[in-house]
């Protein structure tokens, strides 16, 4: 059973400032709580509607579908939700490729950025202040657990650019055809805001803007989505 306290906390866990004030985050799924727990996040509570769910021996309690309805973030309740501690991320020197995003808003984009960090080996996300939560229960989902695997870190993007010594790459309509540049194994690919692209500031720290051209005939469509966008640039960079 889940108390009316238990049922407060954790629904505001969906909004950022509650995460932050309890350090706390919610993730549903047998997947992704199967991937958090192998990447040692600190399992608080451990919501589940049967039993079997999980063979691990972790504390978890009984709780009826519409119980877990009443705390799910999802328009469709999983089958079982659990409370983590959020991770203190200890920043280290990047020493190869890193994907920046400057206010990356939609958190379906973000969940599928970081999977995509994920499958390619990209080992850091850096993050404007603007970017969508990595702990929004949305992002947390369509990771499908690469949150687990891939570092996020959110701070002044200008500033940190500006401090980098990595060739700085961002995606602009206009810019040189990604199929005909050679393309370092070090550097900061920049990927910008659904609707306006990447902010004039960061566009001022860009050292070499690259684009991916168009081969329609008509060539109507005004851009790619940043998360589809990301999967062709972090392809091409891994492929050279």
């Amino acid at each position: 059973m889940v108390s009316k306290n238990q049922i407060k906390l954790i629904t505001s866990l969906q909004q950022k400032k509650y995460r932050k004030l309890h350090h706390l985050f919610i993730a549903e799924g047998k997947k992704v709580i199967n991937e958090l727990l192998d990447a040692d996040f600190e399992l608080v509570s451990l919501f589940v509607t049967e039993e079997t769910i999980f063979e691990k021996h972790i504390p978890y309690t009984l709780i009826t579908e519409a119980e877990l309805k009443k705390i799910s973030a999802l328009t469709t309740a999983n089958d079982c939700l659990a409370v983590f501690k959020i991770k203190e991320i200890v920043t280290k020197n990047e020493d190869e490729l890193v994907v920046a995003l400057d206010s990356v808003r939609d958190p379906g984009n973000m969940g599928t950025i970081i999977r995509l960090c994920d499958w390619f080996g990209i080992k850091k996300i850096i993050c404007s202040n603007e970017t969508v939560d990595i702990y929004n229960p949305k992002v947390v989902q369509a990771t499908m657990g690469s949150i687990a695997r891939v570092e996020v870190i959110y701070t002044d993007l200008a500033s940190y650019l500006s401090q980098s010594n990595l060739p700085i790459y961002g995606t602009f309509m206009e810019g040189s055809t990604i199929y005909e540049l050679n393309l370092p194994k070090k550097g900061i690919i920049v990927m910008g805001n659904e609707a306006n692209g990447i902010s004039r500031s960061i566009e001022k720290l860009i050292t070499q803007k690259i684009s991916i051209p168009r081969f329609g005939t008509i060539q109507a469509t005004e851009s790619l989505n940043v998360a589809t966008a990301t999967a062709i640039i972090l392809s091409e960079f891994k492929r050279r």
